[in-house]
Parts: structure tokens; sequence; C-alpha cells
């Protein structure tokens, strides 16, 4: 399996939080979907609350 950089923000509150997380996945498509499941998850999110800025292969 690839590790991925993905960076973008999401929106905590009225400001938008950035972040920086590394994703084990087998392509770039499932490391994005991945990355949308945990963040979604751990603060309650939908997608359209998720903007992804970058992505690269590490």
């Amino acid at each position: 399996m690839k590790m991925f950089i993905i960076e973008g923000e999401f929106r905590a509150g009225n400001d938008w939080e950035k972040f920086k997380k590394q994703v084990q996945s087998q392509n770039e498509r499932l490391a994005v979907e991945k990355l949308y499941s945990l963040v979604g998850s751990k603060h309650g999110l939908k997608r359209n609350f998720i903007k992804i800025h970058s992505v690269r292969e590490e």
C-alpha cells in the first residue's frame, strides 16, 4: 500500500481549520475517500464542509 499526504481545510464553527493528514491507501482516489470518512466522523462533518487542496504520494 502507498502513503498519501492530504492537505486542506474543514469547517470548524464559523472558521476554516487547516489540516495535513497522512493516509495509507491503494490509490489517490481511495485515499481521498478515506480522508472524507476519517475527518467527517471525527468532527461530525459532511463532505461539503471539507476542502482538499492537495494530495501527494509519499
